[in-house]
């Protein structure tokens, strides 16, 4: 066993505002765990690695990428599997030298994020782990009804139109290796053929989704844009609301008393007016210019009003590149989170939407050492975050 000793850094474990100055932990190389950590006397190692002063903090978790997508190019349609592997090797690379070391990926066809996800074990890649959903489900027409493979052969969605169907595709991606299953409850900006206010899934598809996946260990998470929608993936139960553009005060209040959480993927609503004029598509451009301004509004409403927040980002959508992901702790902070809340929303708050805080979202003993290396203190600087030669640790190891 192979124990290595990082020493001489400013702590931040996750847990407290209080950074633990001059302190050290040790990680045990071959399971990539904390073995111990602290200030003051230090333990003897094998290595030691001497992080000069420098912030360390969890590795951040992006809870709403997808993986397919060239943000840049913004093609969507006529995708092959090969297209979609080479880029979502490209944007997963890209993903983990941003700091992101985790990533629930939101929606991919073919179910290359799960196919991924098992190669990695025995054909490893530099890239961010993966939580993988397998295809989206949506209705016929709906969003995620987009034609792929380079002759039109493929869906990116699967497509769902009664319970029956649901309980079916949701055990399908089961049996494919799915962790998450994402629906659609809405419209969305990136679709042509519906609007943001379209309800898209009923609530007693939804239900038949939550109650599958939960049977299995796995997790809801609701594309939900316009106010019926968000309220209908609310009363199926589902664990968490994508973007949540018109969350009414009500909804609100009943996310608080249901738990579940809300991903607000901010950055994905900035970046389409300031870089799409005359890129995009103009209905892609109408539906955002429509909908900004109360979609900060709603979501900030939320984030002052206790909901449970998780960071995501939407990667991979126009111009919402993944290497731009740190920014989104940057908009939280300015729209209703402090520094400390959305740091945690970017560690603990997403791990535990995950299921996978036992293991990862803060730096305890016992946990992996995901792990970043910053020039300056993100509780007093959000913005720290967005170093571009920040280092980065994945169990112990040095990534970037």
């Amino acid at each position: 066993m192979t124990e290595v000793l990082f020493n001489n850094c400013h702590l931040f474990t996750g847990n407290s505002e209080k950074l633990l100055d001059q302190a050290w932990f040790l990680v045990n190389q071959e399971d990539g765990k904390i073995m111990d950590l602290g200030t003051g006397q230090q333990p003897a190692a094998e290595q030691t690695v001497n992080l000069a002063g420098k912030y360390v903090m969890p590795g951040m978790i992006n809870a709403h990428t997808h993986m397919m997508m060239n943000a840049l190019t913004n093609k969507l349609y006529y995708l092959s599997e090969t297209e979609v592997t080479l880029q979502a090797l490209a944007n997963l690379k890209e993903s983990l030298k941003a700091g992101i070391t985790y990533v629930r990926d939101c929606g991919c066809a073919f179910n290359v994020d799960i196919k991924l996800t098992k190669l990695h074990q025995s054909h490893p890649f530099v890239g961010s782990r993966i939580m993988p959903s397998g295809q989206p489900m949506c209705m016929t027409g709906g969003h995620a009804d987009f034609t792929e493979g380079e002759h039109g052969e493929a869906i990116w969605g699967r497509l769902v139109d009664s319970p029956d169907q649901m309980r079916h595709a949701v055990r399908e991606n089961f049996k494919e290796g799915a962790k998450n299953i994402k629906v659609m409850a809405t419209g969305g900006v990136m679709s042509a053929t519906d609007q943001i206010d379209d309800t898209e899934l009923s609530v007693e598809e939804m239900k038949m989704a939550v109650e599958e996946a939960h049977a299995k260990h796995m997790t809801v998470a609701a594309h939900a844009e316009g106010s019926k929608g968000i309220h209908n993936a609310l009363l199926a139960g589902v664990d968490s609301i994508e973007h949540g553009h018109y969350l009414s005060h009500d909804d609100v209040e009943l996310m608080k008393e249901h738990g579940t959480y809300l991903v607000p993927t901010l950055v994905s609503g900035i970046v389409i007016p300031k870089y799409g004029q005359g890129k995009l598509p103009q209905y892609m451009l109408d539906k955002e210019d429509q909908i900004l301004d109360d979609f900060i509004a709603n979501v900030g409403y939320a984030m002052r009003h206790s909901v449970k927040i998780a960071m995501g980002t939407d990667a991979g959508t126009p111009f919402n590149q993944f290497k731009e992901a740190p920014v989104e702790l940057e908009l939280m902070a300015k729209h209703g989170l402090t520094n400390f809340q959305s740091l945690q929303a970017a560690g603990i708050g997403t791990a535990s939407l995950m299921g996978i805080e036992k293991d990862y979202g803060t730096l305890e003993i016992g946990k992996i050492a995901d792990f970043l290396v910053l020039d300056d203190n993100p509780l007093v600087n959000i913005k720290a975050v967005q170093q571009t030669d920040k280092q980065v640790y994945l169990g112990g190891q040095k990534q970037f």
